[in-house]
């Protein structure tokens, strides 16, 4: 099968296929993560990354190459979820600018496609490290170009090279990063990257691939504006919750975007208008929804339609007496209509109790997920949208968060966000505490970053998997007690391995320990385990906390 060109129809098959194909194997691809935690894995934020723009991409109809592309660029870049999720829409956003401007795709455009994914990508991560899923792009964009410039023709052909180059890069990647060659295993992403392809080649050579798409869980789910059991129907101005996505056709700039705002503030409140450069992302809150669908209707074509009945819903809510949920409402209800502020903040948490934390230290409103599940770059505008601040500052809290917080940055147009790279809970809490009023932004960000760097973080959790790491062998259920770095301490009691950890993070200089106890461990758990410490080092102080976080037994901060 000789195969010249690839038009919308077939890119919009491969891009399916590829999606199919990792969401099958995502869970070989999470047992190649190096660290054995219960944590939100590469397999599954790519794959939930990937099916973000299937759903989009699987809803055209005898498309434009333009349209599948901008389908392709735009559900992937809000359903981004980790580091791996974010640098894979990133690579698709590249491939599809360059892609969009033909009807039918030679080798020629597709190398060329190639390469502006991987300088996309590259673009996007601060310090790229290589031995990652950037050098297996990068791989498959060198292999690309050198046969387009050998004259290959066929794109069957083409993708079968460029998809054993891959597999090839990929097999050497242990030999880049020093911890893959000691858990024995390749490079998790770019394993991801490697299987959507073969879904690719699949279905170049003709394969059939059902593709009936599964509706994943997010990592949470913003409620919508209905009404709670706080709050009468009647205290309800504008009955229906309004969301959609513009596709663009028609010019949109500044001054119609602004144009477009003063409308929707005609008709409704609670207005949210994220615009990238294909596509705006608009929330409001109205009586007439349909005065704001025909108003977008003049700029593009709408998907991703959800129009909610608030008082419908609140009437609900009431007589299914959820106070928790009605509890939450009422407090984004409050945020959608308290005055405009200088400053706010966004924090990623889990657990009761660690929200409770942020709360009383000025946190605005709480991105429910972490670990587990890696809230993605919408997750994060939907979050943006509650806080009516000037300036936002967000605390990611987890290192696998931090390039889906900075991407929604970047689609935030009306302010300023400003995105603390914490890495842990007790990163994120001290660089609040450090925040300076009289301070400026610029200022602020540089003392929150450099004091909460000056915490020592420890994090007590269960293995899922065998593996060898940082000179231990650890077998699936074994406790872990994990540093900053590296995993400090390894053993079958929690208390114990805990200890040995506070043994790994105190020295000469350390004064005050906070103790965060999980879901899974009691108040008297903790204390003991206090007591323990207080005792071995009488010179600082524990502080126990509840956090009621899941999945970790205890957290640990050391100051």
């Amino acid at each position: 099968m000789d195969i010249k060109t690839v038009d919308a129809v077939m890119v919009r098959k491969c891009f399916l296929a590829g999606a199919k194909r990792i969401e099958a194997n995502k869970e070989e691809i999470n047992e190649l993560n190096v660290f054995p935690v219960p944590d939100g894995d590469t397999g599954t934020n790519m794959t939930l990354t990937i099916m973000s723009a299937a759903k989009e991409v699987s809803a055209l109809e005898n498309p434009t190459m333009e349209q599948v592309c901008k389908a392709i660029s735009g559900g992937s870049l809000r359903g981004a979820r980790g580091n791996s999720g974010v640098i894979l829409s990133q690579l698709f956003r590249g491939f599809s600018k360059e892609l969009r401007e033909y009807q039918g795709a030679s080798v020629t455009v597709l190398a060329a496609a190639f390469e502006r994914a991987v300088e996309t990508a590259y673009k996007a991560v601060m310090k790229p490290k290589e031995g990652t899923i950037l050098t297996v792009a990068r791989g498959a964009a060198e292999r690309a170009k050198q046969l387009a410039e050998e004259g290959e023709e066929d794109v069957l052909l083409f993708a079968e090279e460029i998809l054993q180059h891959m597999k090839e890069v990929l097999a050497v990647t242990p030999e880049m990063l020093p911890v893959l060659k000691e858990a024995g295993v390749v490079d998790s992403g770019g394993q991801g990257l490697v299987t959507i392809m073969e879904g690719v080649l699949d279905a170049l050579n003709g394969k059939e691939t059902d593709f009936t798409l599964t509706e994943s869980q997010p990592a949470q789910q913003k409620a919508s504006g209905a009404g709670n059991d706080a709050i009468s129907t009647a205290d309800i101005k504008f009955g229906y919750c309004t969301e959609f996505i513009i596709m663009l056709e028609k010019p949109y700039n500044m001054s119609e975007e602004l144009k477009f705002k003063a409308y929707l503030e005609s008709i409704g409140d609670s207005i949210v208008v994220v615009s990238d450069e294909d596509i705006v992302k608009v929330h409001v809150h109205t009586n007439d929804p349909g005065l704001a669908i025909q108003r977008a209707l003049t700029y593009g074509s709408l998907t991703k339609m959800k129009i909610d009945n608030m008082r419908e819903e609140h009437n609900e809510r009431v007589i299914m007496g959820a106070p928790q949920e009605a509890k939450k409402q009422a407090e984004e209800e409050k945020a959608e209509t308290a005055p405009r502020k200088p400053v706010g903040f966004l924090a990623v948490s889990v657990g009761e109790g660690l929200n409770e934390i942020f709360k009383e230290i000025g946190v605005d409103y709480i991105i429910e997920g972490g670990q587990t599940m890696n809230p993605s770059t919408e997750d994060m505008l939907n979050a943006i949208a509650q806080v009516n601040a000037d300036t936002i500052f967000i605390l990611p809290n987890n290192s696998n968060i931090i390039l889906a917080a900075e991407q929604a940055a970047k689609l935030t147009k009306d302010k300023e966000i400003v995105v603390v790279p914490s890495k842990t809970v007790p990163q994120g809490i001290t660089a609040v505490i450090n925040y300076m009023p009289d301070k400026s932004v610029e200022e602020n960000k540089t003392r929150m970053t450099e004091e909460m760097r000056k915490v020592k973080t420890g994090q007590v959790t269960y293995a899922v998997r065998d593996t060898s790491m940082d000179g231990k062998e650890i077998k699936a259920g074994d406790i872990m007690g994990i540093g900053d770095k590296s995993i400090l301490s390894v053993g079958g009691d929690i208390a114990d391995v805990t200890f040995e950890l506070f043994e790994c993070l105190l020295d000469d200089d350390s004064e005050l320990v906070s103790l965060y106890y999980g879901q899974e461990c009691s108040e008297e758990d903790a204390q003991a385990l206090a007591d323990r410490v207080m005792e071995a080092y009488p010179d600082v102080d524990v502080e126990v906390h509840s956090g009621g976080q899941p999945i970790y037994y205890y957290i640990l901060s050391v100051e």
